[in-house]
């Protein structure tokens, strides 16, 4: 993933140092996952300031600096070492306390362009403890790490932004350039012996396992590119990453002159060997496999349901052709549009299997819907929907289209005289997590004593008690210009 990055605010850079701070960039999220450390990449602003231009906060340790500190500007007393290796060309090390009082390590390296100018300065921050654990660790560790910090400061780890976050429970295996293992961490010991490599495996070359890892770090070596890989070994799933690891001789560049100017050898890169880092995904693998299978279950569900509240309109669909009386047809035909509004929710959930729902599509079922059932072939009706995608939690969504229905249908039967002339606009609005949903129609106005307190129909108690209880909003229905607007407004429900 490239990191995202705001070099354009440094001063003074060509736009070949501009092309490279971004491959530096690009390097920093693997250097920040494998130092355990945040890694931030500072550019000279003014000559007494520094801004932070990039960014990496680890995955394998909890970050120092959980904040975005991007475009970030620190003054010579902030950081004083941060501002002398852009000066001078020289990093170092410091220790000091953190705001909130933790002890913390600070390295900085200073970074170089081709024409050997320091054009920014990268900055490792290590708790004090992490930092004590590093330096218990084998010495091959060690020299692996710097290299891989040097690495990041040159730009040589540019293709590792294609690469996966490294975990807390990830292992790290060094090899060799012939590809012999040199150093395993405690977790890298532990995940092959989930594969039967209960012995040592320090000194035993790759190609002596029964693994993937020979043909890849072959090819990270022969390519000089990382390399990724998953698959199944063991009945157990793994993903294993390769970083190709270079060292330097001398450690930094060191000037030579070159038809009078002075330029920068690069003779000096020698591929040393490979980091491997492997991830046991086994268990995340199973658990989504659980996870698929009661989703299609979930769904298998709803879809039965939806079916089954379609049999039941058609049965209240019969019993409608047999009414004797005007009242009981009009009852049961409000029953049948409340079940198919509920239809409506669970044929959505049996075709998504998500927990959300866009309740803009299923009110635009719904006005389909009512079209088709409850308008006249001669109506004149216009009903017009208008707003965003709105997408509720399936709960929500359920009382969401109840209410909507009953507004929908009350609009047609008693605003728009019998719904044959007129328009019904409905209007969606979603502004800072609060839903609001107007209903406009210019029919027969309300009484000027109208009451929701005192009204005695069944459609509107449904709505109070929907919109107020499962909704926990509110719900008004006036006149307004010439219209009758009903409206309510509830807070979103947070959507996993």
């Amino acid at each position: 993933m490239k990191m995202p990055v705001m070099i354009k605010s440094c001063s003074g850079l060509s736009d070949l140092d501009t092309l490279f701070l971004q491959r530096v960039a690009d390097g920093l999220a693997i250097t920040a996952d494998v130092s355990r450390a945040d890694v931030l990449l500072y550019c000279q602003r003014d000559h007494d300031s520094a801004i932070v231009v990039a960014q990496a906060k680890p995955h394998s340790i909890s970050p120092l600096h959980p904040e975005d500190l991007l475009g970030k500007v620190v003054k010579q007393n902030a950081e004083p070492l941060i501002l002398r290796t852009l000066h001078d060309g020289v990093g170092g090390h410091r220790q000091r306390v953190m705001e909130a009082g933790a002890p913390v390590v600070q390295e900085v390296y200073p970074v170089y362009n081709a024409q050997g100018q320091t054009i920014a300065a990268l900055g490792i921050e290590t708790n004090l403890i992490e930092r004590e654990r590093h330096r218990r660790r084998s010495r091959v560790f060690q020299r692996a790490l710097f290299w891989l910090q040097q690495m990041a400061t040159r730009g040589d780890l540019q293709d590792a932004r294609r690469l996966e976050p490294f975990g807390e429970w990830d292992g790290i295996v060094l090899t060799d350039a012939q590809r012999r293992i040199t150093y395993l961490s405690g977790i890298a010991t532990n995940l092959y012996r989930h594969l039967g490599y209960l012995e040592d495996l320090r000194g035993k070359r790759l190609g002596e396992l029964q693994t993937r890892d020979d043909e890849l770090v072959a090819e990270a070596l022969r390519t000089e590119l990382c390399q990724k890989w998953r698959g199944e070994e063991q009945d157990r799933y793994w993903m294993r990453q390769v970083i190709p690891l270079f060292r330097y001789d001398p450690p930094w560049p060191l000037p030579t002159i070159i038809s009078d100017r002075l330029s920068w050898r690069t003779d000096y890169r020698r591929l040393a060997g490979a980091v491997i880092l492997v991830h046991d995904e086994t268990e995340a693998r199973r658990k989504q496999q659980e996870l698929n299978v009661q989703r299609a279950m979930v769904q298998e569900v709803h879809h039965r349901v939806k079916n089954n509240l379609q049999n039941i309109t058609a049965v209240l669909r019969m019993q409608i052709r047999r009414c004797q009386t005007e009242e009981a047809r009009e009852q049961l035909e409000d029953a049948v549009n409340r079940i198919l509004s509920v239809a409506v929710i669970h044929d959505f959930l049996s075709r998504s299997g998500e927990q959300k729902i866009n309740i803009r599509e299923v009110f635009q079922r719904i006005v389909s819907q009512t079209e088709q059932v409850v308008l006249r072939p001669d109506s004149q009706v216009r009903i017009e929907l208008r707003g965003p995608s709105i997408y509720l939690h399936k709960d929500q969504a359920t009382a969401c289209a109840l209410v909507f229905n009953e507004l929908l249908l009350n609009a047609l039967e008693h605003g728009l005289n019998e719904g044959t002339i007129g328009s019904v606009i409905i209007e969606l609005t979603d502004i800072a997590d609060n839903v609001t949903i107007r209903i406009a129609n210019d029919g027969q106005p309300l009484p000027d004593d109208f009451s929701l307190e005192q009204v005695n129909s069944l459609g509107l108690h449904i709505v109070q008690t929907l919109v107020h209880d499962d909704l926990r909003g509110t719900f008004s229905l006036a006149n307004e210009e010439g219209t009758v607007v009903a409206m309510m407004s509830f807070p979103k429900m947070p959507v996993a």
